[in-house]
């Protein structure tokens, strides 16, 4: 009983963050400014094609962006607004609430899932109309890219909690995360099969959810004359659902967790000593 009433708690406390966050421009664009972006790119490329295939540059060009579009909620978006609302302490008052901890955490997630998914529908839906050659499979690509899409949010959104559970403010936790985060954009492969890359890296890219993100967002878009590019010519479906399921079962188990391990250092005094430092850094 007390787990549903947190989780329906905290499904009220997501929808009510998701409707707040459009009534505020400057929360609107820090969500959705880079799916404008990247619709304009895709735009101006419309009228090429891969070189040697009958594949647009836009169609090839979309399973990457809705990738990226996705990581970057799901972990970025996570981690900067815990380590935010852990700095103003928005969280040391969730955790004075009866279940207060876990209807935040489940209200995190729902928030950040809404509007992950609304900055890809900007790029997608209009994509749909002035992009050719877009949906290369039809109606048939949809199915695989709604489930590839869940799959990506359960198998991020987590590790985004884990993260902002580790660091006391956003400036730092960008600093520290978005590196490495970089570099295992480049190696996994989400605008190109990682078939031209080393085998080695190659092997370690599989470890990490993002190329299987990528492949199964290919695999939504792409014709199957795009398999000779992919490892094993195939879109490995069955290993894709695999991988990122194992990774968002084993992050939604953790990240409660560190979740509540991070509440329990919580206080007035570590609150008021944080805002001590940022006003240095002001000054």
């Amino acid at each position: 009983m007390n787990t549903l009433f947190t989780i329906r708690l905290g499904l009220a406390r997501g929808w009510i963050e998701f409707r707040q966050t459009f009534t505020s421009a400057q929360d609107l664009w820090s969500y959705l400014g880079n799916s404008v972006v990247f619709l304009a790119v895709l735009v101006f490329l419309r009228g090429g094609t891969v070189e040697g295939t009958p594949i647009s540059v836009a169609a090839m060009s979309m399973p990457g962006v809705l990738g990226m579009l996705l990581l970057f909620g799901g972990v970025l978006a996570t981690m900067q607004l815990l380590t935010t609302e852990r700095e103003d302490g928005t969280l040391l008052r969730a955790k004075a609430m009866p279940h207060g901890m876990g209807g935040y955490l489940v209200g995190k997630l729902l928030h950040v899932s809404l509007m992950t998914i609304a900055s890809m529908a900007i790029v997608l839906l209009p994509g749909l109309f002035v992009l050719d050659g877009l949906m290369e499979r039809g109606l048939s690509g949809i199915p695989t890219l709604v489930w590839v899409t869940l799959l990506g949010l359960l198998a991020t959104l987590p590790y985004g909690a884990i993260l902002g559970s580790l660091f006391g403010s956003p400036r730092a936790a960008v600093a520290a995360v978005m590196l490495p985060l970089m570099g295992l954009i480049v190696i996994s492969g989400i605008f190109f099969p990682i078939s031209v890359l080393p085998e080695p890296v190659q092997w370690t890219a599989q470890v990490f959810p993002l190329y299987w993100l990528g492949l199964g967002l290919r695999s939504a878009f792409l014709p199957d004359t795009a398999l000779p590019a992919e490892i094993g010519e195939s879109w490995r479906h069955l290993e894709t659902a695999g991988v990122l399921g194992l990774w968002a079962v084993v992050g939604l188990l953790i990240a409660p967790a560190v979740l509540r391990r991070m509440a329990r250092r919580e206080s007035g005094t570590a609150l008021e000593r944080r805002r001590h430092r940022a006003m240095q850094r002001v000054g």
